[in-house]
């Protein structure tokens, strides 16, 4: 995976109404998350906000893996 791009307007219609272009896109997003998760975690201490950064990180690989699963039943 290479330097991360950010998603288009043309490509964020296309997922509205593509659901394999729309799992690709959310599977590249999560790749890019989770590649810069493991960079902040390789970083000295010293780099400052890098523990709230990762978790930052980590609170959004969640809710884009819940994304790429797909709609869930509510719960109660």
């Amino acid at each position: 995976m290479g330097i991360y791009a950010p998603v288009t307007e043309d490509e964020l219609a296309r997922a509205r109404t593509d659901p394999a272009f729309r799992q690709k896109l959310l599977s590249q997003n999560m790749e890019a998350l989770l590649t810069g998760i493991r960079k902040l975690r390789k970083a000295p201490a010293a780099a400052g906000n890098g523990a709230k950064q990762i978790r930052e990180g980590v609170e959004l690989a969640v809710r884009l893996a819940e994304l790429i699963q797909g709609p869930t039943k509510p719960t109660r």
